[in-house]
């Protein structure tokens, strides 16, 4: 299984967008028709709300990936600098 961290740039991120932003979907379309067919888990119940508000500390499951959202600033690349 896949597992990705996803950094937040902001409060939250739509389901849909999050979908297309990890390359889990090729595009929007895609995105929303996963979500659509039920083939989309959040917290490991099935999300049929494409456009749901996605905050850190949430993880999505879909088509043998898992995806956690972390807060803005921990990230890789946080990560680094403070290692500095």
């Amino acid at each position: 299984m896949q597992h990705i961290d996803f950094e937040l740039r902001g409060e939250f991120i739509p389901l849909d967008a999050l979908l297309k932003a990890t390359g889990l979907a090729d595009n929007g379309g895609a995105a929303k028709a996963l979500v659509a067919a039920g083939k989309v888990q959040v917290d490991g119940q099935q999300e049929l709300r494409k456009t749901a508000k996605l905050r850190p500390g949430q993880v999505v499951a879909v088509a043998g990936a898992r995806v956690r959202i972390l807060p803005p600033g921990s990230g890789p690349a946080a990560e680094e600098a403070q290692a500095e």
